[in-house]
């Protein structure tokens, strides 16, 4: 097998695995590197048909790619929406992603929130803690993100969940309700925490959270 085979063949590869991936930033990246391998491929085999197509594709990705890097941190791209915590909507979406919640954040009340898809919303509203803020957090109309913090008292708000859909988990949407100091100083709070065992603890560095002993910390501006 030749050294032109290889490549063909990894970027066939490349490409079949991008179509398997849920994250929008890793598929378009994968996609990228298996079809510009295929157009160099398909270039020097002289099948110029194969190549102007995979040229296109790879010009679209690099544009995507590019497109998410510039709104990841966009507040015109992603909104906040602040919802009951008894909210019917966030107890749907707690409920569909009930799996993937539960791994990332095992403390998480998970059930008395989301109830089980046969509870009333009157229901869930009655078992929900009355001293939790619920967010969430959309691109466009998809959500993608929902973040939870609970009064723990003496001005401390308690981040409880943090959670990023699969799609956009190569991205930090939650930054956009920390950025939002106004809505916890309204409430009291100077300060935001997280457990710092979670398993996603890593993402609150990236988002303005500091690492105190065995939690994460932000400063509240009172200003804001």
């Amino acid at each position: 097998m030749s050294a032109l085979d290889i490549f063909g063949w990894v970027s066939s590869g490349l490409i079949i695995f991008s179509l398997m991936q849920a994250r929008v930033l890793r598929f378009r990246v994968l996609n990228l590197t298996g079809a510009a391998l295929a157009t160099v491929v398909n270039a020097l085999l002289g099948v110029w048909p194969f190549a102007a197509m995979n040229l296109a594709i790879t010009v679209i990705d690099i544009y995507w790619i590019w497109r998410l890097g510039r709104e990841r941190h966009d507040e015109e791209v992603y909104d906040v929406v602040e919802v009951g915590v008894g909210d019917a909507y966030l107890r749907h979406t707690l409920r569909v992603h009930a799996e993937d919640v539960s791994a990332t954040y095992p403390r998480f009340p998970l059930t008395e929130i989301a109830g089980t898809a046969d509870s009333s919303p009157a229901e869930g509203a009655a078992a929900a803690d009355a001293d939790r803020s619920a967010f969430l957090i959309l691109r466009g109309d998809e959500t993608v993100g929902m973040v939870v913090v609970r009064d723990a008292g003496a001005g401390v708000a308690e981040v409880e969940l943090d959670y990023v859909t699969e799609r956009f988990r190569d991205f930090t949407p939650g930054e956009f309700v920390y950025r939002r100091s106004g809505v916890f100083a309204d409430r009291g709070f100077s300060r935001l925490v997280v457990d710092a065992s979670t398993s996603s603890s890593e993402h609150f560095g990236r988002v303005g959270f500091e690492r105190v002993g065995q939690r994460w910390e932000r400063e509240i501006d009172a200003a804001a």
